[in-house]
């Protein structure tokens, strides 16, 4: 690790310790030149699969959509930026490990949904018409009837 005042790539680990989350390591270090301390943060970097389309193109997978996704549906609702949070990595873990080069579109959807129809209902119904194109109010009330319908 070089040291961010003199550059220097002579650096040694002082304390090591598991972030809170246990998904990232703190470190300290001091330089052996310049004698200066600096603390890092290490965590994995996971290549996830490309999303694929309806339309046949591909996008690189990016949890920024997904968590944009979610805060558009859950706005002016009573749900904290931790249970957004949670949710964003809950929808994230289905498809760290998978072996797959490419996931559809509608999968991804299809967990976001999953996901608010646990968090907030009101929410889901908002995701549901985007995600799904409701053209008619018999949309929104079958998806609130289904709704009603799941325990």
């Amino acid at each position: 690790m070089r040291c961010p005042f003199c550059s220097s790539d002579d650096t040694r680990v002082i304390d090591s310790r598991i972030q809170e989350n246990g998904e990232s390591v703190r470190r300290r270090r001091e330089c052996q030149f310049c004698n200066r301390r600096f603390t890092t943060s290490e965590y994995v970097v996971l290549e996830l699969p490309d999303v694929l389309k309806e339309d046949g193109r591909r996008e690189r997978f990016e949890e920024e959509k997904i968590r944009r996704g979610i805060s558009r549906a859950t706005e002016k609702r009573s749900v904290g930026t931790e249970a957004i949070d949670d949710a964003v990595r809950s929808v994230m873990s289905r498809f760290y490990h998978r072996i797959e080069k490419e996931i559809p579109a509608k999968e991804i959807g299809e967990a976001v949904m999953r996901e608010l129809k646990t968090l907030d209902e009101v929410s889901y119904i908002r995701f549901a018409s985007v995600y799904r194109d409701f053209q008619n109010p018999d949309a929104f009330s079958d998806e609130v009837e289904k709704l009603k319908g799941t325990p």
